[in-house]
């Protein structure tokens, strides 16, 4: 459980920022085709996204126990909107631009809807990012106590 979490937390955040820089990237480079291929793509990468967003929070949800403090808390606030982002804009933002990009409709809603995907997905990079370094601060904070300064570690005092 331990390896999963930040496993699966690192490939969707790494993913998210793969088709947030492709997005980018082909909007201000490519072609109808090229951005097509980008939106087609983002669509078979969900099968990699969404199961290790879901692994990250139910590993996440798993390793915090009873914890309802600290960093955990400021993790869980987080989960919420990252998902809602996710399933309420991302996700059919993500259809319908593949949808718009398939019949070649690059009008003033494919780009609306296209920055509105941007800015959703900045919005969760950023979320996921801050959970990221949560997460890394507490993994931390365990080991130091268990190399020697806090209560549970072999240097507790007795």
């Amino acid at each position: 459980m331990k390896r999963i979490h930040p496993i699966a937390g690192f490939v969707g955040f790494l993913t998210i920022l793969c088709f947030w820089m492709s997005t980018l990237v082909v909007e201000l480079f490519g072609n109808a085709a090229a951005i097509l291929a980008v939106k087609t793509g983002i669509l078979w990468g969900m099968i990699v996204l969404v199961p290790s967003l879901a692994i990250t929070g139910a590993t996440g949800f798993r390793l915090a126990g009873p914890v309802r403090t600290g960093l955990v808390r400021a993790k869980q606030r987080r989960m919420p909107v990252i998902a809602a982002n996710g399933l309420l804009i991302l996700v059919p933002c993500a259809f319908v631009l593949q949808r718009l990009a398939a019949e070649s409709q690059f009008t003033p809603m494919f780009y609306a809807l296209q920055a509105l995907e941007l800015l959703a997905g900045a919005v969760n990079l950023t979320l996921i990012g801050l959970n990221i370094r949560d997460g890394l601060r507490m993994t931390r904070r365990r080991r130091a106590m268990r190399v020697g300064g806090g209560t549970d570690g072999p240097g507790a005092a007795v």
